[in-house]
Formats: structure tokens, sequence, C-alpha cells
């Protein structure tokens, strides 16, 4: 059976470390603490096989945390109000992501769904999906990048309800400890409409569910 977490209540979502305080190792420094943790796992870091793995998982760090560069405020800067009168459910789901746990930095992976009642606004559907992408590219738990992803379209939008489902399976319980694979987790977050009438978290969820 998945595990749930209940729908939280409207709270900030948990900050990042202040990016003015932290000073970034170079590129040299991060490829070093590489070849420390190869020779931890208990192999030589100057065998032919190694020898590049430290530059290459320099760069593929770039890539699978590049969150810490960029701004979910900037992806959802722009908002359309023309919408024809359109006041209903916008509902955007199965979106995939891959993220990393902050307590083992092994992967977790899985998908998200968002809906939302537009109030002044909507925004492109693809930067639902990026808004995601800049949240899971961090080293994160599943319950915080849930809220982080609700607190940054309920700034942009200011809708009339926001819901958000993540479901994923985390590594580091498919892959050590009590390695129990197949299981999945997942988290809900509901504002306003969500939240005050549970007929429409009904209608989201079998719309997330039920149309396949």
């Amino acid at each position: 059976m998945d595990a749930v977490v209940k729908p939280l209540s409207a709270r900030p979502a948990q900050p990042i470390a202040d990016k003015s305080t932290l000073k970034r190792p170079t590129r040299e420094e991060a490829e070093a603490a590489v070849r420390t943790l190869i020779r931890w796992a208990g192999d030589d870091p100057e065998r032919e096989g190694l020898l590049d793995t430290p530059k290459r998982v320099a760069k593929a760090y770039d890539e699978l945390f590049k969150g810490y560069r960029e701004d979910a405020s900037e992806v959802l800067a722009r908002v359309f109000e023309d919408v024809a009168g359109y006041d209903d459910m916008v509902l955007v789901r199965d979106i995939p992501f891959y993220s990393h746990c902050e307590h083992h930095m092994v992967p977790f992976v899985g998908k998200a769904h968002i809906g939302y009642f537009p109030a002044e606004g909507v925004v492109g559907l693809s930067k639902l999906a990026r808004v995601v992408d800049v949240f899971s590219r961090r080293l994160q738990t599943q319950e915080t990048m849930t809220a982080q992803i609700v607190e940054a379209i309920d700034e942009a939008l200011k809708p009339r309800g926001i819901a958000v489902i993540i479901e994923a399976e985390h590594m580091c319980m498919s892959m050590r400890g009590v390695q129990k694979q197949g299981s999945s987790t997942m988290t809900t977050q509901f504002t306003g409409i969500f939240r005050d009438d549970p007929a429409e978290q009904v209608r989201f969820l079998t719309m997330v569910r039920g149309l396949r």
C-alpha cells in the first residue's frame, strides 16, 4: 500500500540555504572529493576505468542540481489574463521528475500532478512542469518539494485553490536500508477551494486517477 501524507495546512516551504553565504568549491575541489569517495568505496581512482569519473561526476552534478541556479518566480512570471471567462480547474498530470534525497543523496523518481482554479489568469502549461523541475533538481525531501511547488504557484497566480500530488519511489528505501523495491510514497497539499470543499478534492483525484 502507498504511504500517504495527509494534506498539509498552509505554511511556508522550507527555504534553501542563503546563496550569499555559500562559497561554491572549485571544479578541482569537487573532483578531488569524488576521488576520495571512490577510495572510500574501496576502489582505485587511478585505474583506467575511473580516471575520468571525477570530471564526469562534477559535470553531472551541474545538471542534476541545476535547480539551485533557477528561480520558480521567474518561470511563472508571465501570466495570461485573457482566458475567455474560463474559471474551472486547470490540471496538468503525470509530470515526470527525478530528485535526490537530502539524507542519503540517492535518487527518488516519480510523477507530479498539479491542479488549480484560476483567479486573475493562467500560466503556460509547460511552466508548471518547469516549476517541478526547479524544485526537484535540488537535494530534497518529497514533503518539502510538495510545499514549495504549492507556494510558488500561489505567489505567482493567487489562484482560488491549488492541489498537488506527488508520488515517487525512493532509492534510499529500495537500494539500501529495508530494500523494499516497488514501494511508493504519496504526498498531497490542498489550498483554497480544494481544502474547503471535499467534493473538489474528489474531483481532482478522479481526474488524476480515472481518465486513463
